[in-house]
């Protein structure tokens, strides 16, 4: 497991934590690259709930804009994808790991039971 700034970890938590941020997310992910205005005609919100979207997703790291003439226009960053998806598996095995100590735990109280019974 690789060390990362747990403030990152936090910026990335959050900005996924959001359905309609990873509604964004996945156009983009489906187009390349995109404007606020182009991801809000296929979005049921407007362009500028969309813009401070991408702003929550910018700072995260999962997207960057550059202008282009008078556009912005945004894209999704894959090595951020990347760790975001390391993120995720890390916190699963995690849960699972605390899950199955939390089962054992409850068989054997179920068998020590049954045992005194």
């Amino acid at each position: 497991m690789t060390a990362h700034d747990p403030g990152i970890d936090d910026a990335l938590w959050d900005a996924v934590a959001d359905p309609s941020r990873r509604r964004v997310l996945d156009l983009l992910v489906a187009r390349g690259d995109a404007t606020p205005t182009v991801l809000a005609a296929e979005l049921p919100f407007t362009r500028q709930a969309v813009t401070k979207h991408l702003g929550v997703l910018e700072r995260a790291g999962l997207v960057t804009s550059r202008r282009a003439g008078r556009e912005v226009r945004y894209s999704v960053t894959a090595s951020a994808l990347s760790r975001a998806s390391e993120l995720m598996t890390e916190t699963a095995k995690r849960w699972d790991a605390r899950l199955a100590r939390i089962k054992a735990i409850a068989e054997e109280l179920h068998a020590q039971e049954s045992r005194d019974a």
